[in-house]
């Protein structure tokens, strides 16, 4: 597992404990190329017992939330006949009784398991159930936002010209993408990360933004939208704002760089090193 990855099931694992009150959670994500989940996380656990754990999907009772790839929970688990008892050893080492599971779903593809327990054999309720789901979904959001920005990087990869028309525009587009992708993310480091690679797509254009011109972040957003050819109404969906707001943000940059209309802007942008 990525260290990045690793960070955002350590901080879901956190928010769920912190939201629930439950005492311990632990968590990880399918190995590539293999069936099992490897627990990687742990907190509020008193043993290493789970440390490692390899989930096989269908075994015990992340197994199944990764077989039916969605959420499962018992309420002791020791004796429930609703899963099978591959892990009884390293449940008891740790002393869990009631315990719940979710999975981290990606593009319908199951790429992790959430865990929350109780050392008490006590219905965990509709409640708890609820946030562990929540938190599963913040590390599905983490994920999806990882990929699509690495297939955006990857598309924009200049090609043996990097001057050719076609890797231009490929590089363009992934700017635009990566741009209305990154107000989408509530993790500051990620979304630092995602503008990084912004500025990098900038300058590997041969352009660095000026001093002259200094636009907000939104201003460079609404641009970057706009040179993609989208329309007020299709910049303000991809950013999550108002139509309004986009022309009052275009406005903004227009005069700021002494355009008179969207083509115009663009082309300063560009030139002043805001877009590639």
């Amino acid at each position: 597992m990525r260290a990045a990855d690793a960070v955002e099931i350590r901080g879901a694992l956190a928010r769920l404990r912190r939201a629930t009150g439950l005492p311990v959670a632990f968590g990880g994500l399918v190995e590539p190329g293999r069936r099992h989940v490897r627990i990687s996380e742990l907190s509020g656990t008193a043993t290493p017992a789970l440390r490692a754990l390899a989930v096989t999907s269908g075994n015990g009772l992340g197994g199944k939330a990764v077989a039916l790839a969605r959420p499962c929970a018992v309420t002791d688990y020791s004796v429930s006949r609703q899963i099978s008892h591959e892990y009884d050893l390293a449940v008891a080492a740790e002393g869990l009784r009631a315990v719940l599971a979710v999975p981290v779903v990606v593009r319908r593809r199951v790429r992790g398991v959430l865990y929350g327990a109780l050392r008490a054999a006590q219905p965990l309720g509709d409640r708890t159930l609820g946030l562990a789901v929540q938190a599963a979904r913040d590390v599905e959001q983490a994920l999806v936002v990882r990929e699509e920005a690495g297939e955006l990087l990857a598309a924009a990869r200049p090609e043996p010209d990097p001057a050719s028309g076609v890797a231009r525009e490929r590089m363009r587009e992934a700017h635009a993408a990566l741009r209305a992708l990154a107000p989408r993310i509530a993790d500051p480091a990620l979304r630092a990360e995602l503008l990084g690679a912004c500025a990098l797509l900038t300058t590997g254009a041969g352009t660095a933004p000026s001093a002259a011109v200094r636009l907000t972040p939104r201003e460079v957003d609404v641009l970057a939208c706009v040179a993609a050819g989208a329309t007020n109404a299709v910049a303000a969906e991809r950013l999550g704002v108002t139509a309004e707001t986009v022309k009052g943000y275009l406005r903004a940059a227009m005069r700021k760089l002494g355009a008179r209309t969207r083509g115009e802007a663009v082309v300063a942008a560009r030139r002043a090193g805001w877009l590639p």
